[in-house]
């Protein structure tokens, strides 16, 4: 099975946002961000959509979510600042599923330290906004792949 794990697109400054932050929307550049996403991934079977409850997290992948037929379903354990142990319940119970998630940085880089202590990344991992890591044969991966941002300029 193979994991996709997308940070949320571009959403503007956060300090310049003065409302709740789960309802900051994606920038011009997010959206064309996620739009660029739901074309790079069109032509992979997907089983499942998750998202964490930001709209920033739920727009990211709503146009690939719509390109597939498939809901997107808002997961706590994606939101930002959610326990390691929240995102690992949710990793077991996606083993054996194609599955998007898109999450924050601080979920993403939880997921991905793991498998860098592991041994699985040569590399401390890191990623911009709307970057994918592709993690084949989940939960044991034998490829990971970082797929930078798309390029909107």
């Amino acid at each position: 099975m193979t994991l996709y794990v997308v940070r949320h697109a571009d959403a503007g400054d956060r300090a310049a946002w003065t409302g709740d932050d789960r309802l900051r929307p994606l920038s011009a550049t997010g959206r064309l961000q996620a739009e660029a996403l739901a074309e790079r991934w069109a032509g992979v079977a997907l089983d499942a959509i998750h998202s964490g409850p930001a709209k920033r997290c739920v727009d990211t992948v709503a146009p690939l979510a719509a390109s597939h037929g498939l809901p997107v379903t808002d997961d706590e354990a994606l939101a930002e600042g959610a326990p390691a142990d929240v995102v690992d319940r949710l990793l077991r119970r996606l083993r054996d599923r194609d599955a998007l998630l898109c999450s924050h940085g601080d979920v993403i880089g939880a997921i991905l330290n793991t498998l860098w202590h592991q041994g699985s990344l040569k590399e401390r991992p890191s990623s911009k906004k709307a970057a994918t890591w592709v993690l084949d044969d989940w939960p044991d991966p034998g490829r990971i792949e970082l797929v930078p941002d798309p390029d909107v300029g």
